[in-house]
């Protein structure tokens, strides 16, 4: 069964529109908890434009599922995984004016970073994951700075224009996991994947979980948000 990570920062960023304490974000975790989520995914942004610090710590302290803190290398997150201690702590690239993460993290340029904050993760029993583009290089470099783990950037994939462009995409995506996999890294992936997209991505090798959030949230404002990530988890099977 693959692993379903529901991210929950559009919660917040409803939350944030208005200000104040609703929706709740610790009811957003639990929610998906209770309706089949086998982890809760949140991105402590250096502009904190959703999920605030608070946030992180009120949410670990009330689930029972696991948490993956989304993040980049700035000190001030990095302390703050550190104190929080999540079960997985996954690197994403960041820029202040992007609205979303628009590609994956350079590990190879910035190794010497990773390398140190992956170090300083896993001192504290982290598993780190790295949100990289589906390139061999980068794979390489992701096993070199010592993480377990690697997340797939699915964007190209996702965004698609026609069945061709997304079939080539998937291949990527696919060589990508069994090269990764062979390096002995367990293979995550997540960006843009929707109810329609998703069931593809499930024949991708060796798939350990998938992160989603903006589509399930979407949903749940139509039909609920235990019954968005109940059909999405369904969707896995």
């Amino acid at each position: 069964m693959i692993r379903l990570g529901v991210n929950i920062d559009h919660v917040a960023t409803l939350r944030q529109a208005r200000g104040g304490s609703q929706p709740s974000v610790r009811d957003a975790a639990l929610v998906a908890e209770k309706h089949g989520a086998d982890g809760i995914t949140v991105h402590l942004r250096e502009d904190r434009r959703h999920i605030q610090d608070a946030d992180v710590y009120d949410i670990r302290e009330h689930i029972s599922i696991s948490l993956n803190l989304e993040m980049s290398v700035a000190e001030d997150i990095v302390d703050c995984a550190l104190a929080v201690r999540p079960e997985q702590a996954t690197l994403v690239p960041e820029r202040r004016e992007e609205l979303t993460t628009e590609g994956g993290l350079d590990v190879r340029t910035n190794e010497r970073r990773v390398k140190e904050v992956v170090a300083q993760l896993t001192a504290r029993s982290i598993d780190v994951s790295l949100f990289i583009d589906p390139v061999m290089e980068q794979i390489d470099a992701a096993r070199t700075v010592g993480a377990p783990i690697v997340e797939f950037h699915t964007g190209e994939y996702a965004n698609a224009d026609d069945p061709k462009q997304q079939t080539n995409e998937f291949e990527r995506l696919r060589e990508a996991a069994a090269y990764a996999h062979s390096l002995g890294l367990v293979v995550n992936a997540g960006h843009g994947l929707n109810y329609e997209n998703v069931q593809r991505i499930c024949r991708l090798p060796n798939l350990h979980e998938l992160n989603i959030g903006h589509a399930i949230i979407s949903r749940a404002v139509f039909d609920g948000l235990g019954k968005a990530v109940f059909d999405m988890k369904a969707l896995l099977a």
